[in-house]
């Protein structure tokens, strides 16, 4: 059974069923869910062996509730109007989740990254910032793009420069681009904070025992057998945190050469040298090989972790999907009818406009530390260390206990960026599922997950339109 929505359609459905639970009048709902303002150009390229090749690529802005907009780019074959529209939307709703003031964007060039060379590369991702910039989609106060598939670190260098570049007087400037290098104002944590991010919701989510029983799992990430399909950068770093800090246990692995299980549990970062040295995950010494890559999704576990693209389970596939929660670490891995389906059947959907949301919360503090020119914990961090020294030595004045240099150093360190981050993110994933999780309790079984996240979005824009007197 094929999908019949295209992915827009299937984020506007996912809407719908959620703002009829909601009392706004339908003209600010329609106004919430239509696309802003979307743009597709085409440009060309010289390769490096002098031929031409003519690029498309597109931006979309689905929400000017907050500005500026934020959103990834990516370069994919599967870019395009529809793919960047819907990325937009659910950006929109992600950020009005975590509480981060921007409206939801999404961009990208419909390329095969690997077939073009760094220098290629390079003149695609600028010359994309230059149509960016001549079109007003691009600056800190308008419009900030970030990684998605396909780009990284590198790609928003060239963009920060190119910027710059363009906008010599802009001050700041740095604040046009998140997940950029640290050395080029980046932030500590931004690479791996979309996977710890998805870490902290899966650990919080087990947390809770009484959700746990309902679904036939014990409390707690311990001992957990978790699938992960997608070893780019969310979908490792999800692993190696959940194994190393969680205690779960990686039962099955998905690429796109192939998935293997191992119901011992696989060494994430054993896996990862293996197919670094391979190019492949296959073969890896203690598991089987499966017949097919979409056969990981199928692997017997207690917890999916879908790190791909969309529509990765469909109704085709999600009958035999045999995990009791799925955590969406892609954006839209999950179609609407599927999600429905496993709602009926039980199974605990963690939408991706919340498990995922770590990647643009730590890009918002990126962009914070760009406007204000300043490292995080630069100015607190001696005074801190120094109030807690004079602090342990009145206990130890007072108590006639001491402590030693080791004890000292440990209980007084100061806060270092990377702490503050990772700190600001775990608050973050904590508060934003209580309130996801309070509004599903509230409609007592009418509704999923998903439609629990997608009402509180709908509130906090609506909110925002009405604070600004443009709606009654």
């Amino acid at each position: 059974m094929s999908e019949p929505l295209t992915f827009f359609e299937q984020v506007n459905r996912n809407f719908d069923k959620a703002a009829a639970f909601t009392s706004h009048p339908p003209g600010i709902l329609e106004q919430i869910k239509q696309i802003n303002s979307v743009i597709h150009f085409v440009f060309p390229i010289k390769r490096d062996d002098g031929s031409v090749a003519v690029m498309h690529g597109w931006r979309a802005e689905h929400s000017h509730h907050k500005l500026p907009t934020k959103g990834g780019i990516r370069y994919a074959m599967t870019v395009n109007e529809d793919e960047v529209m819907a990325l937009a939307a659910l950006m929109t709703y992600k950020c009005a989740i975590v509480n981060v003031p921007f409206g939801g964007a999404t961009g990208g060039v419909r390329i095969a990254a690997h077939e073009y060379s760094e220098s290629e590369l390079e003149r695609i991702t600028r010359r994309f910032t230059f149509e960016l910039f001549t079109k007003n989609f691009i600056g800190p106060g308008l419009d900030v793009p970030a990684p998605d598939f396909g780009t990284g670190q590198r790609e928003m260098a060239w963009i920060a420069d190119t910027y710059a570049t363009l906008a010599p007087h802009d001050i700041n400037a740095a604040g046009c681009v998140t997940a950029k290098p640290v050395s080029e104002g980046g932030i500590e944590g931004r690479a791996e904070a979309t996977g710890r991010g998805v870490f902290y919701a899966l650990r919080e989510v087990c947390s809770i025992a009484e959700d746990m029983r309902a679904i036939g799992l014990t409390a707690g990430l311990e001992g957990k057998r978790v699938v992960v399909q997608g070893l780019g950068n969310v979908g490792y770093h999800t692993a190696k945190f959940l194994q190393e800090d969680g205690g779960a246990l990686i039962v099955g692995a998905a690429e796109h050469e192939g998935a293997i299980a191992k119901r011992g549990g696989i060494d994430v970062e054993a896996l990862m040298a293996h197919r670094l040295a391979t190019g492949s995950i296959l073969g890896f010494e203690g598991a089987t090989d499966l017949a097919s890559r979409d056969l990981g999704l199928e692997v017997d576990c207690d917890i999916l972790i879908p790190a791909a693209l969309e529509n990765a389970i469909t109704m085709d596939n999600a009958p035999r999907i045999k995990a009791k929660i799925i955590a969406e670490a892609a954006n839209g891995p999950v179609s609407s009818t599927a999600s429905e389906a496993f709602f009926e059947r039980g199974v605990l959907v963690l939408p991706d406009t919340y498990v995922n949301a770590g990647g643009v919360t730590v890009s918002y503090f990126e962009w914070l530390k760009n406007l204000e020119h300043v490292q995080f914990g630069r100015l607190e961090k001696r005074f801190d260390e120094q109030s807690a020294r004079r602090l342990l030595t009145a206990i130890e004045h007072a108590t006639g206990r001491g402590f030693s240099d080791q004890e000292i150093s440990s209980i007084a360190r100061g806060a270092e960026e990377i702490d503050l981050v990772n700190s600001g993110l775990e608050e973050t994933m904590i508060e934003a599922y209580h309130t996801v999780r309070e509004i599903f309790k509230r409609g007592g079984g009418a509704y999923d997950l998903r439609a629990a996240s997608m009402i509180g979005a709908i509130d906090k824009v609506a909110l925002a339109y009405k604070d600004r007197g443009i709606f009654p």
